[in-house]
């Protein structure tokens, strides 16, 4: 593996600001569904997090148009002002001078669109700069460093969020300055052919770049296979988290009486560390493998994992199979990620990387369905479908395996010859 020190100086910084953004996402996001709740409603709440969902995925398509014309750093810099500036009025509408949770909401939903501005820009950026060989590497630090962050701002968060709002909000606001100038007088520019004409037609256009986007059959298999394994993990806040809160009795755990909602909680800080852990020992390892045998092998650790997690209330076991699911998304997430980086063409990366990006939310929405499923049909046909997801993925995973091989190996030919 190549060591850190050897990276090019973006994904250097790249990395600090990621873990500097994500750290922000964990200490508000997780919690502002409760603070909607209390003053809009439960039943406004979920549409106001679904209209959420829908702005950050559009915003996102332009985004990636655009990063393919004017440049990555432009996107980022530009997302990276709208961030600032809207933690800044959030921390206004929080103040002792003024509340608003109307201007709140208006705010978040600015901060979640200018992740979606930004993301395939800056994903885009570590393929233009990355060579083929050190792309595991670097996505396994990239998700490690996601992680731990997120981990960090989620206890931030649950220790500020309630009762120091404003201080908060205004720490986070500080932290976006210092991601911006890591971004404005760190990074370079990595799009070296940007399209500097006046842009007319520009939906049309951009229907255009995603309609050739559209009719790649690997990236569509690709994309399908993805969300179905994706929509496995986000279970675990969804159909799981419900079913553990009503099926799972007390039991003790070390003199501590454990319910199904805090087992949940002991859960997902089991994955958190597991991953932060890990990372660096399962990257290696998984590198000294055969690549195709270990991505199918991974997908099947991480289904058996998390069928087991849908259907046993004993702690033991769920703990157990937390660590076999964390293991497969370990040994999964580098060798995916790299696969995807070999799939698009240098003039449509961020197109790509924009499309690529709607695979959470459409594994959100999946998981949330299989939520009102839960309503009506028992655990044991539940597990039933999160194995056929699994079993989905596995299917479509090994049919274009060969056809990504050939592609990976043909992007590797290319980058040498530059």
């Amino acid at each position: 593996m190549t060591k850190f020190r050897e990276y090019h100086r973006n994904i250097k910084i790249r990395i600090a600001q990621i873990f500097l953004s994500d750290m922000l996402a964990g200490a508000i996001f997780p919690f502002m569904a409760i603070y909607f709740a209390s003053y809009f409603g439960a039943s406004l709440t979920g549409f106001l997090l679904i209209l959420n969902i829908v702005v950050g995925m559009i915003v996102g398509l332009y985004g990636g148009y655009y990063a393919d014309r004017v440049g990555r750093k432009k996107l980022m810099v530009i997302a990276g002002t709208i961030r600032m500036v809207a933690f800044f009025l959030m921390a206004f509408a929080n103040s002792p001078l003024y509340f608003s949770p109307e201007l709140t909401f208006v705010m978040a939903l600015l901060i979640n669109a200018s992740f979606g501005l930004d993301g395939p820009a800056a994903d885009a950026m570590i393929i233009d700069i990355s060579k083929p060989k050190e792309r595991k590497g670097v996505y396994a630090l990239i998700y490690w460093s996601f992680n731990l962050a997120f981990a960090i701002g989620g206890v931030i968060g649950a220790l500020s969020f309630k009762n120091h709002l404003f201080e908060l909000l205004i720490v986070l606001a500080a932290f976006s300055i210092i991601s911006n100038i890591l971004v404005i007088f760190l990074i370079k520019e990595t799009l070296t052919t940007p399209d500097t004409s006046i842009q007319k037609g520009v939906l049309r256009s951009m229907l255009k770049s995603y309609k050739e986007v559209a009719v790649d059959k690997l990236f569509l298999y690709f994309i399908l296979a993805n969300l179905l394994i994706q929509s496995l993990e986000n279970q675990l806040e969804n159909y799981i988290g419900v079913r553990l809160n009503e099926e799972m009795p007390t039991q003790s755990l070390f003199s501590l009486d454990v319910s199904g909602v805090e087992m949940l909680g002991f859960l997902k800080t089991e994955n958190t560390l597991l991953v932060v852990l890990l990372t660096v020992f399962v990257t290696k390892w998984v590198s000294k493998l055969n690549e195709s045998k270990a991505y199918l092998n991974s997908i099947i650790i991480f289904t058996i994992g998390y069928v087991a997690i849908s259907y046993f209330n004993n702690i033991w076991l769920l703990f157990i199979f937390m660590i076999v699911a964390t293991i497969g998304e370990l040994m999964r997430v580098p060798i995916q990620s790299d696969y995807m980086a070999s799939i698009p063409s240098d003039e449509k990366r961020s197109s790509y990387m924009a499309v690529y990006g709607m695979v959470f939310n459409g594994s959100m929405m999946l998981a949330s369905f299989f939520v009102t499923l839960g309503a009506y049909l028992n655990k044991e046909l539940m597990s039933l479908l999160i194995l056929l997801c699994g079993v989905v993925s596995i299917g479509i995973s090994k049919k274009i395996l060969p056809e990504l091989q050939e592609r990976r190996t043909a992007a590797a030919e290319a980058a040498s010859t530059k």
